[in-house]
């Protein structure tokens, strides 16, 4: 990892930091000087994460588990992030946990995983975390979007309650940028396409999937966790000081096609 600098003395909390996009975040952000602090529900992933971090000469820790989707144990953790650090300045909300089920077979239960592990845990974060920003002056909230939630996907069956909560996500980080003007608190979210990851992994080995997934775009492969992380740390950076209320499609051309 190369240090450049463009988050040097920023305090950043990254939400799901044991792999994936979380990891790579981490990784990115510490590299160019943030102090982050991570959580996630997998204990010895994200401690993993944060050796991973140390041992390029980054600066992290990391709480585990955290489960963001009880209101008392996630605004805890923003609580005791902001108590250590004397504040932060980034809030990047990367954790979810969906369930893919069609509408004909989703129960009550799978419906409320999903808006309790995609939408809940968004709220519970950002409402501890706002006061903590005002109080700092402004700062940086991304929130993680999907594509999911602006188009239908038929090479994803069962997408029906994850649209749902991708698609608030996206309308909540514009009203929440409506609100956070005046504070200097600025709103981005981020709507990947399929991205290589744990997450994915069970998806993309269906027969078929994956050459179906790269018929449907411009660029002939998947992302990767690294390629979300690059635009977050612009988000998360002062080089995007007049960006606020957008959304930013990163799928190799899926949504334009």
């Amino acid at each position: 990892m190369s240090s450049g600098g463009r988050l040097a003395g920023k305090v950043a909390l990254i939400t799901g930091t044991a792999g994936g996009q979380g990891r790579a975040a981490a990784q990115l952000f510490a590299a160019e000087g943030a102090n982050v602090v991570g959580c996630d529900l997998k204990v010895e992933e994200a401690e993993e994460t944060v050796e991973l971090v140390r041992a390029a000469g980054g600066t992290m820790t990391s709480t585990a588990p955290v489960d963001l989707g009880d209101s008392a144990t996630a605004r805890g953790w923003v609580a005791a992030a902001a108590a250590q650090h004397g504040g932060f300045d980034i809030l990047y909300n990367n954790a979810a946990v969906p369930k893919f089920v069609p509408i004909a077979e989703l129960s009550d239960a799978d419906w409320h995983f999903t808006i309790r592990n995609e939408l809940d845990l968004v709220f519970y974060v950002v409402s501890e975390a706002w006061k903590h920003l005002v109080a700092r002056g402004g700062g940086s909230i991304i929130n993680t979007g999907s594509i999911s939630g602006m188009s239908s996907l038929r090479q994803t069956p069962g997408n029906f309650a994850h649209a749902a909560t991708k698609g608030a996500v996206i309308a909540l980080t514009r009203e929440l940028a409506s609100e956070g003007g005046e504070h200097n608190i600025r709103v981005n979210s981020i709507s990947p396409g399929m991205v290589e990851s744990p997450a994915t992994a069970r998806q993309l080995e269906v027969p078929g999937f994956r050459q179906a997934h790269l018929d449907a775009i411009m660029l002939p492969r998947t992302g990767t966790p690294e390629d979300i992380a690059q635009l977050a740390v612009y988000l998360a950076s002062d080089e995007s000081s007049w960006v606020t209320g957008a959304n930013f499609v990163i799928d190799g051309g899926f949504m334009a096609r």
